[in-house]
């Protein structure tokens, strides 16, 4: 059985917006495509819908919830993102709706991306583990407001506050797919990608007894070995795609 190439991801663009629901959620696997896109000058920017403040059971959210945050920030940086904002949802229990939809459509007129990146928005990975309430929430809202925020008649408010329609997202690309299309070599930006992600160290310690520099390079590394697969033989960081 011959099996599907994954496809260079488009490259003439210069903005890219990644919204996602918790702090790490880009690192375990987006970060060393984000490092590689920064190290060729392109701007990105990150929206968490929440700050993980229900992320790790032996620490309270309000203790919790700062740590996650500050941890974010910090991994940012390694890859170059220097904007990393907080929608301020519950950690747990976001909604899909009109408000998501809103805030995250707020956040596209604010950053103006050609390129958006969001995680895995159906119930399952690879039909293998149930995804999270969160997770799902998030990515369908993100691929809506792509639309939504182009519409000056969806969410007027946002137009009467100053922030003007953006119809400029070209493509939203969907990380942690089980149906990916394209791909980014992933050799250029996988030292920082480790960098990143043990940058959770407080998350990473509380969900593995294994050393946690051990934990994150096995993890990321068998990642992008098993997609290279597809990608020529290169390590790569995979994604869904869907153009607009």
């Amino acid at each position: 059985m011959t099996t599907t190439q994954l496809q260079p991801m488009p490259d003439d663009w210069r903005r890219a917006l990644a919204v996602v629901a918790h702090p790490d959620d880009l690192e375990y696997g987006c970060s060393a495509a984000i490092a590689a896109w920064t190290d060729e000058g392109r701007e990105v920017a990150y929206v968490l819908a929440t700050r993980g403040e229900a992320g790790i059971d032996t620490l309270e959210p309000e203790r919790c919830g700062p740590l996650r945050e500050r941890e974010q920030r910090a991994s940012a940086a390694v890859v170059g993102v220097p904007v990393v904002e907080f929608l301020d949802h519950r950690d747990g229990v976001i909604e899909y709706g009109t408000a998501l939809r809103r805030d995250i459509a707020a956040a596209i007129r604010r950053h103006r991306p050609e390129l958006v990146i969001t995680l895995n928005h159906r119930d399952t990975w690879g039909g293998v583990a149930w995804n999270t309430p969160d997770h799902v929430a998030v990515g369908r809202a993100t691929l809506d407001a792509a639309g939504d925020a182009g519409n000056r008649w969806i969410f007027p408010e946002l137009t009467e506050q100053g922030l003007q329609p953006w119809d400029g997202v070209r493509w939203v690309a969907v990380a942690g797919s089980s149906t990916p299309t394209h791909a980014v070599d992933a050799t250029p930006g996988m030292e920082r990608a480790v960098r990143s992600l043990l940058e959770h160290r407080t998350y990473i310690e509380a969900l593995t007894d294994e050393d946690p520099e051990t934990y994150v390079r096995g993890f990321l590394t068998q990642h992008a070995e098993a997609t290279g697969e597809r990608f020529g033989g290169r390590p790569a960081v995979a994604f869904e795609l869907f153009g607009r």
